[in-house]
């Protein structure tokens, strides 16, 4: 991609001051995965190195630039979709898949003994630094989660949504992480569909090993150290509450885990709850349906197939 400035005064405004080359400034953009546009500035003949500027640029009238095609979706649905993404999106647990890539397809029993309740994120940290050990590289890694099986009926879910883009603002909210999830949203040509993924940062180092860093610190006791789905939604609903000017008419939630229990304890009589059917947040749901009435405010329509999820939407659409 090349980037043509009109002149230097206007280069300078937007990378800020650098010596004058000519009147004409063409930079020539170079992708590097997972960072931001790398421009390359050449210096005046006998210079000894090529200067490097790291910078985003805003879409001008007078700036020739690539469209970008992960632009997120535009944000006006009524409706907030959000996805739980392990054994929901995905009908695997994306923990379990990459040991697929490690030496005979297993780990030992010394770093499978390591794991504390409630401390998984810790424990999934120590699994990626042993893989990185036995010379597993990000190739494999991204082979074996690429290869991850969506859930029954979520193709059709997923593509429905992108239909509605006026009714359905979707997010991803999941405690797998960064890299899992957007190598495989990428690979199924659907990370457009999501304004925002909250999940635990991911990526490679210069060693090549993948990091797995905690999402955040908080004191819910019923959820796991480095997050907790309610505290995030909550906030998530209430900032875009902010910015449309009022909130959304009402929240749909599809999960399968026990995790997922904490952030559809906040919903209302108005939302709507997806467990898995069979999966553990449908077993607790019901439980707590017999044991606690009253606590669990949603409605609740457990799915086995995208497509139940489907006919329940669009009843919600056309009741307007």
């Amino acid at each position: 991609m090349r980037v043509a400035f009109k002149d230097h005064d206007q280069f300078c405004r937007v990378i800020g001051p650098q010596p004058r080359t000519s009147s004409r400034l063409i930079l020539t953009a170079q992708k590097q995965p997972g960072l931001s546009d790398v421009f390359r500035l050449p210096l005046p003949s006998g210079a000894k190195a090529k200067r490097i500027y790291s910078c985003c640029l805003s879409v001008k009238s007078e700036i020739m630039a690539a469209p970008d095609t992960h632009a997120p979706p535009p944000r006006n649905g009524r409706f907030l979709m959000v996805f739980d993404f392990d054994e929901t999106i995905i009908n695997e647990n994306s923990d379990d898949a990459v040991v697929r890539a490690a030496p005979g397809q297993t780990l030992p029993n010394w770093l499978l003994e390591c794991y504390r309740p409630g401390h998984y994120n810790e424990h999934m940290q120590r699994i990626l630094a042993y893989m990185a050990q036995q010379g597993v590289q990000e190739d494999a890694i991204r082979t074996e989660i690429e290869c991850i099986p969506a859930s029954p009926g979520l193709p059709a879910l997923l593509t429905f949504l992108r239909s509605r883009p006026q009714d359905f603002e979707c997010v991803v909210l999941s405690d797998a992480n960064m890299y899992f999830i957007e190598t495989w949203l990428n690979k199924a040509g659907t990370r457009q569909l999501f304004s925002e993924v909250f999940t635990n940062p991911a990526s490679f180092d210069g060693d090549g090993r993948l990091v797995l860093l905690p999402f955040h610190a908080h004191g819910c006791p019923r959820c796991p150290d480095n997050m907790c789905k309610q505290v995030i939604l909550q906030d998530y609903l209430a900032r875009r509450a902010r910015e449309r000017g009022s909130p959304f008419q009402r929240v749909f939630y599809i999960g399968d885990g026990a995790n997922d229990i904490c952030p559809t304890l906040a919903l209302g009589e108005k939302d709507t709850v997806f467990p898995r059917r069979d999966f553990p947040m449908y077993r607790i749901i019901q439980d707590m349906q017999k044991g606690q009435p009253g606590t669990f405010k949603a409605s609740v329509v457990p799915w086995a197939n995208g497509e139940d999820v489907m006919d329940c939407l669009k009843r919600a659409i056309e009741e307007r």
